[in-house]
């Protein structure tokens, strides 16, 4: 099976997995991920530690993840980042969702907030 097919399999990514693994694209520990998916979605998803941790674990099992050396100036505190198959599934998920906005905007443009 090819990489891309092998990658969609995993699609589509709730949006929790989403901004969590866009906001991999630097180093961060579990915390920082926290308050960064907070900020991006406006208050929309808060994580709670087990939410997170256990999304953590699958994304890292599938190899979305990685650990990374960083200095966080705590031993306990582990960072993460996303690893090129997690950035090719992040791709694949960006063009899945441009394409339902497209489809959206064209069969149902009344819909469109600010299109009378």
């Amino acid at each position: 099976m090819d990489k891309q097919r092998e990658l969609m399999r995993l699609m589509p990514l709730t949006e929790t997995s989403f901004y969590i693994l866009i906001c991999l694209a630097a180093p961060l520990h579990g915390y920082g991920i926290m308050q960064k998916v907070e900020g991006l979605s406006g208050g929309r998803i808060m994580l709670g530690p087990g939410t997170l941790y256990g999304a953590l674990g699958n994304l890292s099992a599938a190899g979305l993840i990685e650990p990374c050396d960083g200095d966080t100036g705590n031993p306990r505190r582990k960072e993460y980042r996303i690893t090129p198959r997690g950035r090719g599934l992040v791709g694949l998920e960006l063009e899945r969702l441009r394409q339902m906005l497209r489809h959206g905007e064209a069969l149902c443009p009344e819909a469109v907030p600010g299109k009378e």
